[in-house]
């Protein structure tokens, strides 16, 4: 019996966990990222104004930002869609636009950053708000690298195919995963701030 022979063996035995592993990681995710909105929504509960006056946020470029990533939502899915019908072009197409989006809402987010006009440290408010958001931005950062590896990953002739093809669909699932929790984070920190 040689090693190749084994290794297959080996393979065949064991199913790819590979997508539970990642639910299972982001479920985590799900976990710490529910502390930090209840954390947020206690403060807010407990404290007379909630922001503090002059420190309002800014609502046109996190709105601009919230429609490029939700936006991405849909344009990475036609990059999984292109796998499944054996198109490597169409899904480097669409990783890369999905690629690009993010790098946006990535400098949308340091632009916001550096206008604000306070700090990490400067109260409750802003020490959630960038705490929040910034690790929020960690993660958009994680599935751009991811999107990055999975292009580099397709230069490779018949690394993806139809047929294989969980690296494309995990990167999608994590991508889903940072858009909702976007979506709960703007919703949370900006638009309840506006009532």
């Amino acid at each position: 019996m040689t090693i190749a022979t084994t290794t297959s063996e080996h393979h065949e035995a064991h199913p790819d966990l590979r997508v539970w592993g990642l639910l299972t990681f982001l479920a985590s995710e799900s976990l710490m990222f529910g502390g930090f909105f209840a954390t947020y929504l206690f403060f807010k509960a407990i404290t007379p104004v909630w922001p503090p006056e002059g420190m309002e946020v800014e609502l046109f470029v996190p709105t601009i930002n919230t429609i490029i990533l939700v936006s991405s939502s849909f344009v990475i899915h036609l990059g999984d869609v292109a796998i499944k019908k054996n198109n490597v072009k169409g899904m480097r197409l669409w990783y890369g636009i999905t690629a690009i989006m993010g790098a946006i809402f990535l400098v949308g987010q340091v632009y916001e950053y550096t206008n604000l006009g306070y700090g990490l440290t400067t109260n409750v408010f802003s020490n959630c708000f960038y705490i929040l958001t910034g690790f929020h931005g960690l993660h958009v950062f994680v599935g751009l690298l991811w999107m990055l590896n999975v292009l580099w990953r397709s230069r490779v002739p018949g690394h993806y195919s139809a047929t294989n093809h969980t690296g494309i669909e995990m990167a999608e699932i994590y991508w889903h995963f940072v858009d909702i929790i976007w979506i709960v984070l703007f919703t949370l920190v900006y638009i309840l701030n506006i009532f």
